[in-house]
């Protein structure tokens, strides 16, 4: 069996509402690059990365002398094909390699009529639970609904969420307003779904007394964790000192010298595994073997999937023993996806595991054209920009917040 075709095509699928982050806003869709690998044998495997549009193409594009021919069964050789550690320090592939990875999987699993999990060593688990993913949204640039911005329609959302999807576990994504207004929405989300758990993220914008006055004010709450409050290690080291609960990154532990790192001198107590930042699952399985030998926690980072990764995460969360925490996914703000028969559904706030062989999804070809055509006409966004704030630096530590009193809506094209 032999790879004849790699193909890569960007979309822009729509959120129900731009979501605010520490960094700036996805402004009412996300951007992902579908990625196709094509065997000799008519097999055809599906892997996803975030972003990108027209540079991930020719990323891909650029990929295709390496792998033309190559056997899609040795996974190690084309890692290092691609991503050769020295040869990467002039050109990270990582999240390229996690694709094609993806793919190859998808395309073994069906060429040996299984699930990817059986792959990975057989499933543990049927269902993988997830949190409810809570941020502060503006309103719909379509319809004017959707906006999170007060306490109290943070705490509604929260509630409607939990109704529709059976979540127990809540994820804020903080860093937007000032540190006393987010612990205010916090408190109200515990207080409201009393008896749940609660994490909360500000994506590493704080100073390291910032992290710790708020982790401090929170301690008495059902938490999971608290996950980036600062950015580095050792000020997640200065936290974790002052601080009685555990700590979370997806940020300064994404790769295994830095997973090394914070064996040898812990600074984070869970390690959130992203299926696209480590470079596939099978690293991930890996990463959640050491965690496993050391006591680290696991849980499964979201990074703007749609229904390929997402399918990746569910195969992960499935073979791994140690997923203690339910798994992160921003999947239930999409209004859409790409894959047929819709966005997976969720079950008292699961999703269940696919059985077919492979990844267990296919591409819905007129969706994918539909949401091809609508990346051409929209093109990409600036990730890191908030629109209702022209000119505004992301700092780290931030001292410039957002106003919650502004009741402003940005005008987005659509």
């Amino acid at each position: 069996m032999k790879i004849i075709d790699i193909r890569a095509t960007p979309v822009s699928v729509p959120l129900e509402a731009p979501l605010r982050h520490a960094n700036g806003c996805h402004w009412g869709r996300f951007v992902r690059t579908i990625v196709e690998v094509e065997t000799d044998n008519g097999l055809i495997g599906l892997g996803e990365m975030g972003g990108g549009g027209e540079s991930a193409v020719a990323a891909f594009h650029g990929v295709k002398p390496y792998l033309l021919g190559h056997d899609p069964a040795r996974l190690e050789e084309l890692r290092f094909r691609v991503a050769n550690p020295t040869a990467s320090l002039y050109n990270n592939r990582t999240q390229v390699v996690a694709a094609l990875e993806f793919a190859c999987l998808d395309i073994l699993g069906q060429a040996w009529g299984v699930p990817v999990s059986e792959i990975l060593g057989g499933r543990l688990r049927d269902r993988v639970p997830f949190a409810s993913y809570l941020f502060f949204r503006y309103p719909s640039p379509i319809d004017g609904s959707g906006e999170v911005r007060t306490c109290e329609q943070l705490v509604a959302e929260a509630v409607s969420l939990k109704e529709r999807y059976g979540f127990t576990s809540h994820k804020l994504k903080g860093g937007v307003f000032s540190p006393e207004y987010e612990l205010e929405c916090y408190r109200a989300i515990a207080q409201a779904l009393d008896g749940d758990r609660f994490r909360f993220d500000p994506n590493g914008v704080w100073s390291t007394e910032q992290a710790i006055w708020f982790g401090q004010r929170i301690e008495h709450l059902r938490n999971d964790y608290l996950e980036d409050p600062v950015f580095g290690m050792h000020g997640m080291r200065r936290t974790r000192e002052k601080v009685r609960m555990p700590l979370a990154t997806n940020t300064v532990v994404v790769n295994f010298e830095q997973l090394a790192a914070n064996v040898l001198n812990t600074a984070v107590d869970v390690v959130l595994l992203d299926t696209t930042f480590w470079g596939g699952i099978r690293a991930c399985v890996k990463a959640a073997g050491i965690c496993e030998t050391f006591q680290l926690g696991v849980a499964v980072h979201s990074s703007g999937e749609l229904g390929i990764q997402l399918a990746t995460m569910l195969h992960l969360g499935a073979a791994i023993p140690n997923l203690t925490f339910a798994a992160d996914a921003h999947y239930h703000h999409l209004v859409d996806d790409v894959i047929e028969g819709g966005k997976f559904t969720y079950c008292h706030g699961a999703i269940d595991v696919p059985t077919a062989p492979g990844l267990g999804v296919k591409l819905d070809r007129d969706r994918v054209g539909e949401y091809h055509e609508m990346f051409n006409r929209l093109g990409a966004y600036p990730y890191d920009q908030d629109p209702l704030r022209p000119g505004w630096s992301p700092l780290i530590p931030n001292q410039a917040w957002a106003d919650p009193r502004d009741e402003r809506a940005p005008r987005i094209p659509v």
